[in-house]
């Protein structure tokens, strides 16, 4: 428990060298809420069409990636699998609404330390082209709450969007809060936290043992910087290569959407990507200190 009522799970299978540093597989378990409707069908009840697709709240954000790593693990240990670098995977809350109370806290409790973590994979997002898309590191977000004390009525308008305004966007919340009316407060959550970004460049180990196992699979990748915010910006911020990756190409992006859908063609593939991603991970060479 890393907050109270918010709990993170965590399964490990040890490798034959558990003094190497550890694969990391992140996902999170809470998703962002549904307006049922807007949806075609239920949104909670994986509903699978005609033509394969799969409907639910959380099929692209990120259920199918948490599914895909545990499949893979149990495809890899049923075939007597043992590989010399532990993995871990972590089920983590609170992402959605900023992971303050999630991997943020979690990242400096003493239980994430004993996982020594060389390297994470984390989430990333669908690309509808045949590429994948992946994220090295992502923008920095302003996580702002607004406090309106008063009965429920209509807001306010959005000030004119000019170019000064956006180089001033802190007065642009003050002026939307002094607009709206008396009593109206706001904080911020998040303010301008120093983005890392992950080694993108062959000469780095993790980086070449999952391009090098991509490209085996024919998978084209392109290198992104995310467009919102994830966990995985609190695991660089500490030092971790962290790579965003949800194998779903040829996948319209549906995270937080109505009718979010994930085909079971995609999903499946997705399986076999991390089952080959894997073994390459948690064989890449032990590294300087490591030893």
């Amino acid at each position: 428990q890393v907050c109270p009522g918010r709990v993170v799970a965590i399964m490990t299978w040890t490798g034959t060298n558990p003094s190497l540093k550890s694969v990391l597989l992140n996902s999170h378990t809470d998703v962002v809420p549904v307006y049922q409707e807007q949806w075609k069908y239920d949104a909670f009840a994986a509903v699978k069409d005609a033509e394969g697709n799969i409907y639910g709240r959380g099929t692209q954000d990120m259920k199918c990636v948490t599914i895909q790593y545990i499949e893979a693990i149990r495809r890899l240990k049923a075939a007597g699998k043992r590989f010399p670098r532990t993995i871990h995977l972590t089920f983590v809350p609170d992402e959605e609404v900023g992971g303050h109370k999630g991997m943020e806290s979690f990242i400096n409790h003493p239980e994430f330390k004993k996982l020594n973590v060389g390297f994470a994979l984390d989430e990333g997002l669908a690309n509808p082209t045949e590429a994948f898309t992946v994220f090295y590191g992502e923008r920095n977000p302003w996580w702002i709450t607004i406090r309106c004390p008063g009965s429920p009525g209509h807001g306010s308008r959005f000030v004119e969007n000019t170019a000064a305004e956006k180089l001033e966007f802190e007065e642009q919340i003050k002026a939307w809060c002094a607009e709206a009316g008396e009593g109206i407060t706001y904080e911020f959550a998040q303010k301008f936290m120093q983005q890392n970004t992950t080694s993108t460049e062959d000469n780095n180990p993790w980086w070449k043992a999952f391009s090098s196992t991509c490209k085996a699979l024919n998978m084209t990748l392109e290198k992104e910087i995310f467009p919102a915010a994830t966990d995985s910006r609190f695991i660089r911020a500490v030092g971790l290569p962290a790579i965003g990756f949800s194998p779903m190409n040829r996948t319209p992006i549906l995270l937080h959407d109505h009718n979010e859908f994930l085909n079971e063609e995609v999903f499946l593939r997705g399986i076999t990507v991390y089952e080959r991603l894997l073994p390459v991970l948690t064989a890449v060479p032990a590294q300087s200190g490591e030893e």
